[in-house]
């Protein structure tokens, strides 16, 4: 039986068509006893007709077809091999995914439209604008990306599915594998197959895209109205010099939070980012989140 297993799972790594080529082998081979190409060569290739000899999992019966010499441990094997199948993998968005990502589309329009900015950063003034009366600016600023950076942890953790990710990337593996293993072999049918299955798999490249932008809209939806209002101090209130005076590694003491500082990016931006991507990290790491496959 273990010998059986093993020949199974080696198969099932080739691909779905393997073990179906083999269930229909089986199916026949219980039935009647013995099986010969004739009696599948509608349901199989040739190509995998000789794949399941040279595996032995077929054995010549003195001239009068083949015979499974393991029926039962190769039903059983097949019972426990699942090929990964990304179409049984749930990528759905569900109505509350669609309408954050429908919404932090519209904020977009926060950084072109003066009217949509002061509506979203106004707004977002009731909520922080006391923050910002007791913190010097420089400090709301560290606060609010550690917010961010919580919140983009969370919902990484909770929204992301590197599963799926995971399992298209080791479909993608094993079938470069095969398809150097039938160029060495020179099986054209084989070839064929693998060609058709990575067409099939591009299809499911959607799926493996809304995965990963699932937790990005949701990102996106806590964030923007963030920067937003910081875009709105500088740009509409004119927070003005940064007082008390901040003094930055290699730019020294700046004058405005305006002064652009890395091309051109202006100061609160580099010090927002900085701040950011610092305790986003921290976020991340504390909370365990993974944000790629493993």
């Amino acid at each position: 039986m273990p010998r059986t297993a093993q020949k199974v799972d080696e198969l099932a790594e080739e691909g779905e068509h393997m073990t179906d080529a083999l269930q229909a082998v089986l199916s026949v081979a219980e039935e009647q006893g013995s099986v010969t190409w004739s009696d599948v060569s509608d349901e199989i290739t040739s190509g995998e007709w000789g794949r399941l000899i040279e595996t032995g999992m077929l054995t010549d019966a003195d001239g009068e077809g083949f015979v499974i010499e393991d029926p039962d441990g190769i039903r059983e094997a097949l019972d426990e091999a699942d090929p990964a199948d990304l179409s049984d993998q749930d990528t759905s968005w569900t109505t509350y995914d669609k309408l954050a990502a429908v919404t932090a589309v519209g904020m977009f329009a926060g950084y072109a439209f003066d009217s949509a900015r002061q509506a979203i950063g106004s707004t977002i003034d009731i909520l922080v604008g006391p923050l910002n009366d007791l913190l010097p600016f420089y400090v709301v600023i560290l606060v609010l990306a550690v917010m961010t950076g919580l919140a983009s942890a969370i919902f990484q953790d909770n929204l992301g599915n590197t599963e799926v990710m995971s399992d298209y990337r080791e479909q993608t593996e094993k079938l470069k594998e095969r398809r150097e293993k039938a160029k060495e072999r020179g099986d054209d049918e084989a070839l064929e197959q693998i060609q058709q299955e990575q067409m099939e798999m591009m299809s499911e490249n959607l799926g493996v895209f809304k995965a990963q932008f699932r937790p990005m809209v949701w990102i996106m939806l806590f964030t923007i109205p963030v920067f937003l209002w910081l875009y709105w101090m500088t740009i509409d209130v004119g927070v003005g010099g940064s007082s008390p005076a901040l003094v930055l590694p290699i730019a020294g003491e700046i004058s405005s939070w305006r002064t652009k500082l890395v091309g051109p990016m202006e100061v609160w931006i580099v010090w927002y980012f900085v701040c950011s991507l610092g305790f986003g990290q921290i976020m991340r790491k504390a909370l365990n989140v993974q944000t790629t496959p493993g």
